[in-house]
């Protein structure tokens, strides 16, 4: 944090602007560890993680080299991160660089090399990583902001992953406030990352407590008026009635509208599983379902948002009723009297919303009666933000702030407009922010005199986030709005129980790090299965009594002084690792560790991939394997190609029997694109049940087969899942390329040729000869033409074409085409 106070102690270190951030002994200790270990770091919003990060980057970068990359979850978070490193360290800022969706692949690939400090959004680095354009080898510092994202199939796993194979010193540090609901999910997040150790401090750490204020939060208990109640009444009735009818199907036990997400799941898997035996009941079933969820949404608006919100969405489903793709869901709940009745009583609804009469009542004591500057007004609904926006800015200078994506009656924001309005909300030139969930992780919007949340957030995460914006110098207000005998009220409860939940969890976790850190040693070698996954070279032995670790976090600031975060950025040690060797503090790693660098031609086995195939896992799967070098790009034809004469189109078994019977485009119409670009065009469908898929005929299916093998030339071939996809398009690539030397050549793409490539590509279609022939025959005699004029004597004076070829090019240019 900046600071001009001269009384205020600041950080040194060659790296760091002199007086720019504010010496903070938690912060220090903190990075000592994370400068010596894979480290998750857990601290409350607000309290510069990012500042950690910073040091350990700067401490990186000055003793061992490199480059240093930092990800975010989302666009404006990268921004925010890179202004505060640019603002922070003596790098020149053409150094630091953003990588996000909006800058070209091309364009990444160039900055790469020669940036130190990278600031990116998962997916753009995820995408380049399977795309061969970049290197994680030289990378000696990377840092997961908000990582307690890094579950499932987050991209967060896959980098993690190649990081710590392919780094030649690689060093890792987790980032969150709230990293789990409990120890298990910590667990998955550390191991996940490669986290070996852990370092939590709350704000009943001694060093922690004076820059921090209590925020207590503050329950305002909201009475609905009559004519809101009977919209909700009507609808529930018509729940019911929905729900009898899935009791008549034996899938539903109750029929009470307030059913749990839970059951509702299980209801849906029930009718799943009737579909799948071909069991027309099923999709009965599921078309009810579907309209039972429809009709729960807009219980949920009416009695946790606003009567406005449920008129925004009420249209949205009149107007998706009229299209010609319709669902029955749809047009059966809007068709139905009392759904129309409930609708008629929204649009006479004129009252202001009682949230709406509190909110505005809260801000006019925070901003005028106290005299506050800031508010931020949080909401699950985007329709709510927007009305709420507009009530609000009858009284007050409000703004909104809601995510990029754009929906029916509703403009998202781009990202120079989200960061446009944040400027302007720390700067002061407006005083409330309405915003969505896009605000409530880990933007560095300036603290707040009150944070009001529009309805309880039954997320212990979100809810923290959000508690973060406020009472971070001085003590601020949060304040949740809760409907009477609504859904509000179980919201409340979960979220009471489960932020309870975490702050015993990450209590406790502060006395089970050494359990823990034996734990995660075990699982990480199973985890990553490299040769010093463990350690990743920066880890020494804490057992063995030399260990470079800092003090115990439980601890407070004693033993602080002896560890290496203070000896590195202490305030008066100017001479900062200038008796170190590069590297000293940490372990050296072996030069020789293989990575997964780009190789040269020749060496690989490649393969294009249809960059929207980015949803499965086959690309990153191969572009893990040594010998299999990855291209992303955005095919026009097929979704992977294997070779100058294989192209492949994968489908799932359901997706095959929807683009039998309607979609924009059918399965033939892609397997005749393929077909006139590729001479073996092959589709796989992945999966089982082909034959027992919705209410298709098994005979129209193998009809559907038929007719792409006999009429379209191409090879149809199925497999179990992802995986045997996956071992199947690496042998046919193998096959292609390293038994029958075949290259791989993309045909029909979007992008535009060179002028060579074009040369290339006529003259390679020429009897099939490919494209290692046509660079011959083309260097050979110069150009298309004299090629195409050339006699079979000719044709054979140019490498690789013997007496065979040279007469299958005559054949096809000189005989008469016969039609």
């Amino acid at each position: 944090m900046a600071t001009t106070d001269e009384d205020v102690a600041s950080i040194e270190h060659p790296l760091l602007e002199p007086d720019f951030l504010e010496r903070r002994l938690y912060q220090l200790k903190l990075a000592g560890t994370a400068a010596n270990h894979h480290t998750l770091v857990c601290l409350p919003t607000g309290l510069g993680k990012t500042t950690v990060s910073l040091l350990v980057t700067a401490r990186r970068l000055e003793e061992v080299g490199g480059k240093s990359v930092m990800l975010a979850p989302t666009k404006p978070l990268v921004q925010q991160h890179a202004d505060f490193y640019r603002e922070a360290l003596r790098i020149p800022d053409e150094e630091i660089v953003v990588f996000t969706g909006d800058v070209s692949p091309d364009d990444r690939a160039e900055m790469w090399d020669s940036a130190t400090v990278v600031m990116a959004t998962p997916q753009v680095i995820e995408n380049d990583l399977v795309g061969s354009r970049i290197s994680l080898a030289d990378v000696t510092h990377l840092t997961f902001d908000e990582c307690h994202r890094a579950t499932g199939d987050y991209a967060y796993n896959y980098i993690a992953e190649r990081y710590h194979a392919d780094a030649k010193r690689p060093l890792v540090t987790g980032m969150s406030a709230s990293p789990g609901g409990d120890e298990e999910a910590i667990l998955e997040v550390c191991e996940n990352l490669g986290i070996d150790e852990v370092e939590v401090m709350t704000e009943e750490d001694a060093d922690v407590d004076e820059f921090t204020h209590d925020t207590e939060v503050e329950w305002e208990r909201i009475d609905l008026p009559d004519e809101v109640l009977e919209i909700r009444d009507a609808l529930n009735e018509v729940i019911k009635e929905r729900l009898e009818k899935l009791k008549d199907l034996g899938v539903a036990s109750s029929t009470q509208p307030d059913q749990s997400q839970k059951d509702l799941n299980r209801m849906r898997a029930e009718l799943q599983t009737l579909i799948n035996n071909d069991q027309s009941e099923g999709f009965e079933g599921m078309s009810i379902h579907a309209e039972v969820m429809k009709l729960r949404q807009a219980v949920t608006l009416v009695e946790t948002q606003s009567v406005e919100a449920l008129r925004r969405y009420f249209e949205r489903q009149r107007n998706q009723a009229r299209t010609s793709g319709a669902s029955k869901a749809s047009q059966r709940m809007v068709s139905d009297p009392r759904v129309r009745e409930a609708m008629r009583k929204a649009e006479r609804f004129d009252e202001i919303h009682p949230k709406y009469s509190k909110a505005r009542m809260l801000l006019a004591e925070t901003l005028g009666l106290e005299g506050g500057e800031r508010v931020i007004v949080f909401t699950e609904s985007r329709d709510t933000a927007e009305a709420l926006t507009d009530f609000l800015s009858e009284s007050f200078d409000a703004k909104r702030f809601v995510g990029q994506g754009d929906r029916e009656g509703s403009d998202g924001m781009t990202q120079k407009q989200q960061q446009g309005v944040l400027d302007e909300f720390r700067a002061g030139e407006f005083e409330v922010l309405v915003s969505t969930s896009v605000a409530e992780e880990g933007l560095d919007v300036p603290e707040v005199d009150l944070v009001l949340f529009y309805e309880p957030v039954p997320t212990a995460i979100r809810s923290i986030q959000r508690k973060g914006r406020t009472g971070r110098q001085t003590e601020g207000r949060v304040v949740v709005l809760m409907a009477e005998d609504t859904r509000d009220e179980a919201y409340f409860w979960i979220s009471q129980r489960r932020e309870k939940e975490m702050e015993s969890e990450l209590r406790e976790l502060k006395g089970l790090a050494p359990e823990i850190t034996e734990e995660l040693d075990d699982s990480q070698q199973s985890l990553t299965d490299f040769e010093g996954a463990g350690e990743g070279g920066v880890k020494v032995d804490g057992n063995d009594g030399n260990t470079d670790a800092v003090g115990d976090s439980s601890s407070g600031s004693e033993g602080v002084v002896a560890g290496p975060g203070l000896q590195e950025f202490g305030a008066n040690n100017s001479e900062t690792g200038s008796n170190e060797e590069p590297g000293d503090g940490a372990a050296e790693i072996e030069e020789d560790v293989e990575t997964h660098e780009p190789h040269a031609d020749g060496d690989t086995v490649a393969v294009v991939a249809d960059q929207r195939e980015m949803d499965a896992n086959i690309a990153r799967d191969l572009s893990r394997r040594e010998e299999y070098e990855i291209s992303l790009e955005t095919l026009d034809v097929g979704d992977y190609v294997l070779s100058d004469r294989v192209v492949v189109e994968r489908k799932s078994v359901a997706d095959f029997v929807d683009s039998l019977v309607g979609g924009d485009r059918s399965v033939f119409e892609q397997v005749g694109a393929m077909a006139r670009h590729y001479s073996r065009p092959i589709v796989v469908i992945e999966g089982e049940g082909l034959y027992e898929q919705r209410d298709v005929h098994p005979n129209a299916v193998r009809g559907a087969l038929s007719s792409l093998a006999v009429d379209f030339g191409a090879s149809v071939l199925r497999t179990d899942d992802e995986d045997d996809t996956t071992e199947l398009l690496a042998v046919i690539a193998g096959r292609e390329q390293e038994t029958a030397d075949r290259e791989v050549s993309v045909h029909g793409e979007k992008g535009t040729k060179t002028l060579s490539e074009q040369q290339e590509y006529v003259v390679s279609s020429i009897a099939e000869i490919g494209p290692v022939t046509a660079r011959s025959l083309l260097e050979e005699f110069g150009t298309v033409e004299a090629v195409m004029i050339a006699t079979e004597d000719e044709l054979q004076e140019a490498d690789g074409v013997g007496t065979v070829t040279a007469e299958r090019i005559r054949e096809v240019i000189g005989n008469d085409y016969t039609g």
